[in-house]
């Protein structure tokens, strides 16, 4: 027997066990709601506008612009120029093939871990459950570079408490590891354990705030542990899912620091313009060409956005199921 959250709901509701609707009378008009949101969206409207729009505006404005050069030092509109400019380098397509070849393996390993282990957590109740959370939420606390110190004393072979690992792939120093054919899968580890944490506990909250009705309907209804949690838990939490996918996906195109400082620590084994946000970095602070900079943060904006539409689109991220009566 196959048990739908949908069919799941509606037997809590035929039961009375659906949380009750709020009498019209109760009820705020809808211009007080609408009021009140806009009232408690003012602060983060005014801190996306300085924060976000501001800048993003003003980054669409510079990569118009003409770039001086010492032929020509005036500066003027130069319309698609500074686009040309960043896709027809050499280093454009290489550094969006090495980020989408770290999102292509960690993205869906960081999605399957916060969902298993989430489930897994909620699944435990009591302190167990309460226990693990907070074990999992541990790696969490070292974020940028306290978590990138540890994952260079891990990567180490001379002082890793793995170096037998190291040793037995026959490498002996840590530019050896930290080519960039490996690059991909050690910043899949370094992001995995950074992150993996927060997210469960944040993935944690949206199914606890699922109805126990639901789950003793689920019950009622024939569902075992596996339905319970494939059937009812997953559906029911897709926007979470499609919250936590979207925030790790702006997170992945905006690497820099990771493999830059791994450049730095490696002597020059990683590539100087890995990523894209490195290629940005090299026009304006080597090249001296901000339009051409600028107009690398607004493709690299383009893309994310695009992907993340379809993300919020397929995951229900920002809309509400209605429910037939």
């Amino acid at each position: 027997m196959t048990v739908t959250a949908t069919e799941t709901l509606t037997t809590a509701e035929r039961r009375g066990a659906a949380p009750r609707r709020v009498s019209g009378r109760r009820r705020a008009p809808h211009r007080v709601e609408a009021r009140g949101a806009w009232i408690l969206m003012a602060p983060y409207a005014i801190l996306f506008l300085v924060a976000a729009a501001i800048p993003i505006g003003y980054a669409f404005w510079i990569s118009l612009q003409r770039a001086p050069t010492m032929v020509n030092p005036a500066s003027g509109f130069g319309g698609l120029d500074a686009y040309i400019t960043a896709v027809s380098d050499y280093r454009f397509f290489d550094t969006f093939i090495n980020i989408f070849t770290v999102m292509i393996v960690w993205l869906p390993l960081m999605i399957v871990g916060i969902v298993g282990l989430a489930l897994l957590v909620h699944a435990s109740p009591g302190r167990f459950g309460g226990a693990m959370r907070f074990v999992y939420f541990l790696p969490g606390a070292l974020a940028g570079i306290a978590n990138f110190v540890l994952w260079v004393y891990l990567l180490n072979p001379s002082i890793s408490p793995i170096a037998f690992l190291w040793q037995g792939l026959g490498v002996t120093n840590l530019k050896e590891v930290t080519t960039t054919e490996n690059l991909p899968l050690i910043l899949t580890a370094m992001l995995f354990f950074q992150g993996v944490g927060t997210w469960i506990v944040i993935v944690n909250g949206g199914l606890n705030g699922i109805a126990e009705e639901v789950f003793e309907a689920a019950k009622i209804d024939g569902a075992n542990a596996w339905q319970l949690a494939w059937n009812i838990k997953l559906p029911l939490i897709r926007p979470w899912i499609g919250y936590a996918a979207l925030m790790n996906l702006a997170y992945g195109f905006q690497l820099f620091l990771e493999p830059y400082l791994l450049r730095q620590i490696s002597s020059g084994s990683v590539d100087a313009e890995w990523a894209p946000t490195q290629l940005g970095y090299a026009f304006a602070f080597t090249n001296r060409n901000f339009p051409a900079a600028a107009a690398m943060s607004i493709i690299l904006l383009v893309i994310t956005l695009a992907i993340g539409m379809f993300i919020v689109f397929k995951s229900g991220l920002f809309g509400e199921e209605e429910k037939s009566k």
